[in-house]
């Protein structure tokens, strides 16, 4: 659900600002789009056309075999990295995990970022024109799900001759595509690094995303969303993300940063007593939000993440772990409240029950949900051994195990 909060690309930004840096151009950065001329969604109706955004990175090998798809969080896109700035986590929303010698090496792996369906970043969604009157879906957009995400994904991976995934590898939303992808093609993934996710969101993490979507469709700009572009319900989706960005957050992690110091920043918001800097730091990310992205698709893609259930349509959590044939890490945060490390393990050890091959590890941070655009570190001493281990296939006694990296704080 949350993402970096910082990058640049938009759909909100003009043809000028969207050409890439001259320096990745002279790289292995590619950037490509994909029409499919249909796509057969999980609630039985057609989209048709659908265009998917891509970026990639690296090279792909003679046997197609070397690739690892990331899949991005909530409000996030396809510029995982950024060759022209490989050490600023702001550039790319993976950024200082993805380059020549890092944990998803572009020197051994190509690796690849789509856009998710729904979304505003390039792919279709509700700004996207329909194909009957040429004016934005907006509403007529339908409701898409996680699994429809991995369907497109699936046929972009098909459209450039790619039959098998070395890994699949995400966070928050990005974590329930990867494990949707396990699942729904258990046969073309050799690794799924499920960080930070789950099978499905508590009763609370439902509620919080009630109340952010209530923000947006209260807010009388929204007009039943066909508020024209950069005019929408501004003070709703800034709301939502607050809410956002405060399930993205741990209490320790909080008060640690925060406490309750005045406001060290100012801003035009309104305001009732002495600002915190806490309330200035919510507010700012509020306003970041609105610039970047539409208040439509965060409907869309919240929805998608709230409905979400890895059992739904193949029976109880055993029989659908009992699908997975892959290799998969389940990466819980022990700070983290919006998808709990106990469900994170309890994940790990369904698998493993199931017959599976799946390891569970549990970063020590006072970061949160977040935890994973944060703790670089941490994640490279997790995720850099797992990618190099052999897979089930390889090494059919590999068990399930237990493992616990702390952080330093």
């Amino acid at each position: 659900m949350s993402d970096s909060g910082d990058l640049l690309t938009s759909a909100f930004l003009s043809d000028e600002d969207r050409q890439p840096h001259q320096e990745q151009a002279a790289g292995t950065w590619q950037r490509g789009e994909v029409v499919l001329p249909a796509l057969q969604l999980d609630d039985g109706t057609t989209l048709a056309p659908v265009t998917l955004a891509y970026e990639a990175w690296g090279r792909l090998n003679a046997s197609a075999d070397n690739v690892i798809l990331l899949c991005h969080a909530l409000t996030g896109d396809a510029h995982a990295f950024d060759e022209a700035l490989p050490d600023d986590p702001r550039a790319g929303w993976w950024n200082p995990m993805v380059g020549p010698g890092r944990v998803f090496d572009t020197n051994r792996f190509f690796v690849l970022c789509s856009n998710v369906l729904g979304s505003c970043y390039g792919s279709t969604g509700p700004l996207s024109p329909h194909p009957l009157d040429g004016q934005p879906y907006r509403l007529r957009f339908p409701l898409v799900s996680v699994g429809d995400m991995v369907r497109a994904q699936r046929a972009l991976l098909e459209h450039l001759g790619i039959k098998k995934l070395a890994a699949v590898a995400g966070g928050s939303l990005g974590g329930l595509q990867t494990l949707e992808w396990a699942l729904a093609y258990p046969d073309m993934v050799a690794r799924a690094l499920v960080i930070a996710a789950s099978p499905r969101l508590s009763a609370q993490g439902l509620a919080i995303d009630v109340i952010a979507r209530q923000a947006i469709l209260r807010d009388p700009a929204w007009q039943e969303g066909n508020y024209p572009l950069g005019a929408g319900p501004a003070a709703g989706l800034h709301i939502a993300r607050m809410l956002g960005i405060l399930t993205y957050n741990s209490p320790e992690g909080l008060e640690e940063r925060f406490g309750r110091r005045l406001a060290t920043r100012s801003g035009d918001w309104p305001t009732f007593g002495p600002q915190l800097d806490l309330e200035t730091y919510f507010l700012h990310q509020g306003d970041k939000l609105v610039r970047r992205f539409d208040a439509n698709s965060y409907l869309y893609l919240s929805s998608a993440m709230d409905r979400y259930d890895a059992a739904e349509g193949r029976g109880s959590d055993a029989e659908a772990f009992a699908r997975i044939r892959s290799a998969v890490l389940a990466v819980g945060v022990d700070s983290d409240w919006l998808y709990p490390a106990r469900q994170v393990r309890e994940l790990a050890e369904g698998i493993s029950a199931a017959g599976g091959n799946a390891r569970y590890v549990e970063i020590h941070s006072p970061h949160g949900h977040d935890a994973f655009l944060k703790e670089w570190e941490k994640l490279d001493a997790l995720l850099r051994p797992f990618l190099a281990a052999p897979t089930a296939s390889e090494e059919p006694d590999l068990a399930c195990k237990a493992g616990r990296v702390s952080a330093e704080r």
